[in-house]
């Protein structure tokens, strides 16, 4: 039967060449399209579940009511862990995690700065990172152990049979490789080059009981049998049991979401990387769809060249069922053919998509689950494009095809000008308005991928332009580590004296990013039923001048002028108005750690995500940590960066010099709509070009079949433009009637999508014009060259024979 199908495909193939080659080409471009797309999709969906108990492993996350909503985060007390591992038998395991930024490891001359976790010693016990040397049950035992992975151990020792040897961490302190573990797998949410014990941070006075401080991560190991819901249920007064002040809940969050669904909205579960697969995935069906529907309509088209094989078949006996059966598995056997070509396509194409998402796909060969799901999803395609016309063409009447009335003509005489000749056929009429149906379905996809892209784009170019409050240009910021801070005296006087910069100042992180809120503060006529929260900033000196911020009242905060500036406070106008505070300068505030006195107020400034909202922000004087360093540069020549290097090499000479930009640390804000926009514009024009194929070859084929008419028209005295508009007229109403369709259809989804964004743009009107004149333009393009073709044609030669 399988040698009957190929034998049958090669004849048609060879009957008409051209279209069979259009035909397989949109099938496998679309197969391969769909084949990129499912193996982003299943990388994403296989995050962590390489962990042997991940059934059991939940993170504990944070839940309260603040500003009137609940808000939810990952981020727990310190001393949570240990609690719940004692307290609770339905705990097996409890690991705390921390990330360090900051380290430098160093052996001899080379030095490293590079991303690791403090970590509790039981942390292989409850996650599968496999060690290649070392013991996982005693690694993380001693304060000075360390574990590294193996790209690190080649790094720092040359190779991975460091057990036993001696490395500096942070210029500080003395540790021993204990293990090195195997390197991460790409499909982990984990980054850390090394693992440092928990021991260590009671060595370096950084671990604390303080239940009301939020600051690490805690995972919780559930033994065999404890559900989520029952843990749930008891976990969830554990801070307030042990810190009645602090209104918290506790809940799980099982691993299994922790990449797909990390979105919470007033305490519910709403989504998060599960929206974007399911989004890609969808425009992965349409593509595959629209690659479905030329094969159905050129396959139906051509239905002419069959006809007679059909009536043949069915006067011997062939029942409608088994040919039915026959096309269909002919059908198959076509997506199994365009399969083996999209993996052609897929497999060249793969380095370029892979920059495309900033991932490391792979085709899976050795994995068979990978055939096992290729082989459904060829299965898949053959039979969605197959069925439509196995069942139109299995139904040709033997009788009238074979007395030769498979097509009749009428012609209708008009007395006007360029009197019209109608065709129609007998076998074919009824199939113009499925046709019809199949060709806007197509068009209305391609034409709703275009607006989808033209509204990301949009919105994405609002928020670069958004306004962020504060000057980003020349601005960079370094962090504090090594003697930075001992020496930060020297290297600012140095910095400023040689005129490398115009300003500097020191915070507690980046104006970037807000890595402290607090919901202590209270001042007069504050409402305590509301819990208010406030984004945190430290500094000591000249932060509103050095980032760029407008005053609008009273001062900036600085210590060296005003020593009592350690307890002053600087407020935006998002704070000022959340307080409700009418003079704010001079005004009190307090907070769990004592009084503070109102010197300033700034204009409101986005300091976090660029699609966020503006917080309240308070910026305090420094009775708090400063880990960075933030200045203004006077330029960026490479000479003056060198002088800039210099100087902090020469007061931090066990550190290796790296800053960063304002500018990109802004912009990484909106990377992930940058992506979501590359990823849906290339999607959007393969639909397009796939839709295109197909409009190219079925009016090539209309062209074809109405040759006579056409010969027939030219000898009545039709020109060549009224012949071009007639056969391309029925086209260019299927694209309108498909941008009519596409257009609020499309709108409602990206208007929907914008919701999900504090601060977007309303769709713009332009962006609905813009794709209906280019989707016509296209369209148009397409379908007039095989239009002229047909137009320019002899009469002579086309009139000659039937």
């Amino acid at each position: 039967m399988v040698e009957n199908y190929g034998k049958t495909i090669r004849r048609n193939f060879l009957r008409s060449k051209t279209f069979s080659f259009i035909n397989i080409t949109g099938l496998a471009v679309g197969m391969a399209s769909a084949l990129l797309i499912l193996l982003w999709i299943r990388h994403e969906m296989s995050y962590d579940l390489f962990h042997e108990k991940k059934d059991r492993i939940y993170m504990t996350w944070n839940r309260a009511i603040i500003n009137g909503k609940i808000a939810s985060w990952p981020i727990t007390p310190i001393p949570m862990g240990p609690a719940l591992k004692k307290d609770y038998p339905q705990v097996e395991e409890a690991v705390r995690t921390n990330w360090v930024g900051a380290f430098v490891l160093s052996n001899g001359d080379k030095h490293l700065e590079t991303q690791g976790l403090i970590t509790d010693p039981n942390f292989f016990n409850v996650f599968s990172f496999p060690l290649v040397e070392g013991d996982a049950r005693t690694a993380l035992l001693e304060p000075h152990s360390i574990v590294l992975t193996e790209t690190m151990a080649r790094k720092l020792f040359g190779g991975t049979n460091v057990l036993g040897r001696t490395m500096r961490v942070d210029s500080t302190a003395d540790f021993t490789v204990t293990g090195v573990a195997r390197d991460l797998p790409k499909n982990t949410q984990f980054r850390w080059e090394y693992l440092v014990p928990w021991s260590y941070m009671k060595d370096v006075h950084w671990d604390n009981s303080d239940w009301a401080n939020n600051s690490i991560m805690t995972y919780v190991l559930l033994r065999p049998g404890v559900g989520e819901q029952q843990a749930d249920r008891l976990f969830k007064h554990v801070i307030t049991a042990h810190a009645p002040d602090v209104k918290n809940d506790i809940f799980l969050h099982p691993l299994r979401k922790w990449r797909l669904y990390s979105g919470f909205e007033n305490g519910r579960n709403t989504g998060g990387e599960i929206e974007v697969i399911r989004m890609f995935g969808i425009i992965a069906g349409f593509i595959l769809l629209i690659a479905c529907i030329n094969y159905m309509n050129l396959s139906t088209a051509r239905s002419e060249k069959r006809a007679r094989e059909v009536s043949i078949r069915k006067v011997v006996g062939a029942g409608k069922g088994s040919l039915v059966a026959r096309f269909i598995g002919e059908s198959v056997m076509m997506a199994i053919v365009a399969a083996g070509i999209a993996l052609l396509i897929v497999y060249p194409a793969l380095p370029y998509f892979n920059r495309l998402v900033e991932q490391h796909l792979t085709i899976p060969y050795g994995d068979k689950n990978f055939w096992l799901d290729l082989a459904g999803f060829v299965l898949l395609t053959g039979l969605l494009a197959g069925s439509y016309p196995a069942f139109y063409l299995s139904g040709f009447k033997p009788i009238q095809v074979l007395k030769g009335n498979r097509v009749e003509r009428r012609l209708r005489t008009r007395r006007s000008e360029g009197s019209e000749l109608r065709r129609s056929s007998l076998s074919v009429s009824a199939l113009v308005t499925p046709r019809k149906v199949l060709v806007v379905v197509q068009f209305t996809t391609a034409i709703a991928f275009i607006i989808c892209t033209l509204v990301v784009y949009q919105q994405l170019q609002y928020v670069q332009n958004r306004d962020a409050g504060f000057d980003k240009k020349d601005l960079s910021f370094v962090y504090i580590k090594g003697d930075i801070a001992r020496n930060y005296p020297m290297i600012r006087n140095e910095l400023l004296s040689q005129g490398l910069i115009s300003s500097i100042t020191r915070t507690n992180s980046p104006v970037t990013d807000i890595w402290y809120r607090d919901d202590s503060y209270e001042w007069k006529g504050k409402n305590p039923k509301v819990r208010n929260i406030f984004a945190r900033y430290v500094t000591d000196k000249d932060f509103a001048k050095t980032i760029g911020l407008k005053m609008l009242e009273g001062r900036d905060i600085d210590v060296q002028s005003y020593p009592t500036d350690t307890g002053a406070l600087v407020l935006n106008e998002a704070a000022v108005r959340q307080m409700g505070l009418v003079h704010p300068v001079g005004q009190t505030v307090k907070n769990n750690e004592g009084s503070w006195h109102i010197v300033g107020v700034v204009r409101d400034f986005v300091p976090g995500s660029p699609s966020s909202v503006v917080p309240p922000v308070v910026i305090e004087g420094p009775r708090n940590w400063l880990g960075t360093m933030t200045f203004r540069l006077k330029n960026d020549r490479a000479e003056d960066l060198e002088k800039i290097s210099s100087i902090f090499k020469k007061y931090n000479p066990n550190y290796p010099f790296q800053y960063n930009t304002v500018s990109k640390s802004y912009a990484l804000g909106f990377e992930g709509e940058q992506h979501l926009g590359v990823m849906a514009a290339f999607f959007a024009g393969l639909s397009i070009f796939i839709s295109c194929l197909g409009l190219f070859a079925l009016a090539a084929y209309m062209a074809e079949n109405r040759v006579k008419e056409i010969g027939i028209r030219k000898v009545l005295g039709a020109s060549v433009p009224t012949l071009t508009t007639l056969l391309t007229r029925e086209f260019m109403t299927l694209v309108s009637i498909s941008f009519v369709i596409a257009s609020p259809l499309a709108g409602w989804a990206m208007h929907s999508w914008l919701q999900g964004y504090d601060y977007h743009t309303s769709i713009s009107p332009l962006i609905f014009v813009v794709t209906g004149g280019v989707s016509f333009v296209i369209a148009m393009g397409t379908v007039s060259y095989q239009s002229l073709q047909a137009a320019l044609a002899s009469p002579a030669k086309s009139l000659r024979v039937e």
